[in-house]
């Protein structure tokens, strides 16, 4: 079951969220804007591009957080595409306020007034007689019933989570189930219609930025939302007690990023009954995410070996539990669903020898984060020169670290000497550039670079804090910006330290 190293040729890339992308109507899309950010990654001579989950968020915003471990988010659904195919007029787009500024994402406008000028679009479109129309559904039909019902059953209870809805429906009881399908099956056509659009755009997506010889990158959260038609429709697949509270939550113990740990609050698998069933959601889940990326990320994987068990009465992740996971049973699941698709080990935390044994064995490159070295301790493994394989992607920073010109402005004088020779540096002031370069010229095969740290943006641009609420994943990149970045250096770094992008290649 090993992958081949080789699926990782030695390259370059960006993180940049979809959300993130700049162009009007509040919020990223997958449209024009997107295009011409795969451009800007071609002509800086990087061959990977990676996004963070394209799952529907729900509240709190964090694509983490979604109500569907398959579905892709309607936010992403480009609208002037839609004006394109005559089934929006160019005045709805612009008589409804998607937002403010530019430059940040206001959630509750996307909201109010996204599904609505969706709705338009629906109600115009004759997609239902297509073929193509009926192969998505044939494509999509473990989870594209489900789903759709699901959301349509949201917007009926007033976006309340499935827990608060009548217990008939709550429960899915057969009869209640059959008179809310009758009931709302217009509403359930339109989130199927949403689905369809969004991987009709994603797809076409997809092939220009392959054809650009680069790969998608897509992260996958380990665990998935309470607030999800997954757990909904998979109850027994979770730790839940007869009320369908859970019983225990996911988190992790105390660490760099919290004294208190990480109580994320998601349900627990119950690991038996889906080895029982082969692994069954696990292998419709890879295989769903392999047909959108190239590269599949898995978040917190060290949790397929350990994972931290917290009571839901905790009010914290420090009294947990360590328990064991299914590790190599599931990751061969895995390995038989994605096809071509390859994977990275997000394995940072506590990394205990099970978990770098089970690595070692599957051939995944783990990560590295230069941040994480940079108190400058010689014997610190996140240093580019204790990297001791090739098969590892190595970060700057990621979407829950500080950018990296907030994490030099929060650094002691200390620190920053030690940083500035360490990354021979002359300057602060030049010390950004000479990190890049770093990652650049390490043994690791891929480098991922946060488009904020491209444009040496301070920590008002960070997309997460972990622990925190309200200013997350808000961070938008403006047209403008391009112009501050120069992609003829970044092409020099790729060629010098062979990552050079491969045109019309697949680089496997």
């Amino acid at each position: 079951m090993k992958q081949s190293i080789s699926k990782l040729g030695r390259g370059a890339g960006v993180l940049m969220p979809i959300s993130a992308l700049p162009g009007p109507y509040g919020i990223g899309t997958l449209g024009k804007n997107a295009y011409e950010f795969a451009d800007f990654a071609a002509e800086s001579g990087y061959s990977y591009w990676q996004v963070l989950p394209v799952g529907p968020t729900s509240f709190g915003d964090s694509p983490y957080q979604s109500f569907s471990a398959f579905a892709g988010n309607p936010y992403f659904i480009d609208l002037e595409q839609l004006a394109e195919e005559g089934l929006l007029e160019k005045e709805e787009l612009n008589s409804n306020c998607f937002g403010e500024t530019l430059d940040d994402i206001d959630y509750a406008a996307v909201f109010h007034n996204r599904f609505e000028v969706l709705k338009k679009a629906y109600q115009r479109s004759g997609h239902k007689d297509t073929a193509e129309y009926h192969a998505f559904l044939q494509k999509t039909a473990y989870w594209i019933e489900d789903y759709s019902f699901y959301m349509a059953l949201k917007f009926h209870f007033e976006n309340r989570s499935w827990q608060e809805w009548e217990e008939n429906i709550k429960l899915r009881r057969p009869e209640t189930v059959e008179q809310y399908r009758n009931q709302l099956a217009e509403e359930i056509d339109f989130w199927k219609f949403c689905q369809f659009k969004f991987r009709e755009q994603w797809d076409a997506l997809k092939v220009y930025v392959n054809q650009l010889g680069m790969k998608f990158i897509g992260d996958i959260p380990l665990y998935v939302a309470m607030d999800s038609s997954d757990v909904w429709v998979h109850k027994d697949l979770f730790e839940l007690d007869e009320d369908c509270e859970p019983i225990h939550i996911a988190g992790v113990p105390p660490d760099i990023f919290s004294a208190d740990g990480q109580r994320w609050g998601n349900p627990l698998y119950r690991w038996d009954v889906m080895e029982q069933q082969d692994f069954a959601w696990w292998r419709e889940r890879m295989k769903a995410n392999a047909a959108l990326y190239d590269v599949i990320r898995i978040d917190h994987f060290i949790g397929t070996v350990n994972y931290w068990s917290i009571e839901v009465s905790c009010p914290t992740a420090v009294d947990g539990e360590w328990k064991q996971g299914p590790g190599e049973k599931l990751m061969n699941a895995i390995m038989e669903s994605i096809g071509d698709a390859a994977i990275i080990a997000e394995d940072l935390g506590v990394l205990t020898q099970p978990v770098k044994d089970l690595i070692a064995k599957m051939g995944y490159p783990g990560m590295k984060i230069i941040e994480f070295g940079m108190d400058c301790n010689p014997d610190n493994e996140y240093l580019p020169h204790n990297y001791e394989s090739n098969n590892i992607v190595a970060y700057i920073g990621t979407h829950d670290n500080e950018t990296l010109v907030g994490f030099l402005k929060n650094c002691s004088p200390e620190q920053i000497e030690k940083n500035l020779e360490y990354f021979q540096s002359d300057s602060l002031e030049k010390l950004p550039d000479q990190i890049i370069r770093s990652l650049f010229a390490c043994v690791a095969n891929v480098v991922i670079v946060q488009m904020q740290d491209l444009l040496k943006l301070d920590n008002r641009a960070r997309t997460n804090l972990p622990s925190s609420v309200g200013k997350n994943w808000r961070w938008r990149m403006t047209k403008e910006q391009y112009q501050e970045i120069d992609t003829a250096y970044y092409k020099k770094l790729c060629n010098m330290y062979n990552r050079a992008r491969k045109e019309n290649s697949n680089q496997d």
